[in-house]
């Protein structure tokens, strides 16, 4: 059994990345928490912890321009099909059941299970958010040395108030969705050229 989660729905930059884990049964499952409700040394303690237990790991990420192609839903999907694709390549059998975070099923032919709010429910659900959460905030943390005006460092790509003045001071960058609101306004000739705007926040 392989919980899913995903990361990165909501930031006006970057990409989402998907987590899919197979816990080992022998593992400390209390300590995995949200990776939301986490500090950042904890994310990173827990994601060392999660590859020295021997548990499966599999991850994958959608770019800022397949969400821009297909919208935040179709590409948080897609990262979660191709999360369980990377880890079933990796095991010698299954997994063969899935605990899904959300309220969509991933696109995969395996049984599973929907839980809202699953990273509080599962272990399994909060060890991939861990996963996801790690992976994409470093690849932010990579995007900050080529683009450092944007201080995605600090924000990872969110919508915050210094984030969204820098969009207004400096316009986008090369990493910036933008479809979604708060970016597609800055875009030149947007409104002809780019689909129907996503809003998340």
């Amino acid at each position: 059994m392989a919980g899913v989660d995903e990361a990165g729905r909501g930031p006006l930059a970057g990409p989402v990345v998907a987590g899919c884990v197979v816990l080992p049964s022998d593992c400390a499952y209390h300590r995995f928490k949200d990776s939301k409700k986490l500090t950042a040394a904890a994310r990173q303690d827990l994601f060392a912890e999660l590859h020295d237990c021997g548990a499966g790991i599999g991850f994958a990420v959608v770019s800022h321009q397949e969400i821009d192609r297909i919208n935040i839903l179709r590409a948080s999907l897609l990262a979660m099909a191709k999360a369980v694709a990377q880890l079933a390549g990796k095991l010698a059998a299954g997994p063969d059941y899935l605990l899904v975070d959300g309220t969509f099923p991933a696109p995969v032919g395996l049984p599973q299970k929907i839980l809202v709010k699953g990273e509080s429910k599962s272990a399994s659900i909060a060890a991939a958010s861990i996963i996801a959460k790690v992976v994409r905030d470093r690849l932010m943390e990579e995007y900050h040395t080529q683009f450092p005006e944007y201080n995605f460092l600090q924000n990872k790509g969110y919508a915050t108030a210094d984030h969204r003045r820098a969009i207004e001071r400096f316009g986008p960058c090369a990493i910036h969705r933008c479809t979604f609101r708060g970016v597609r306004e800055f875009v030149e000739g947007a409104a002809a050229n780019t689909p129907r705007q996503q809003g998340l926040w």
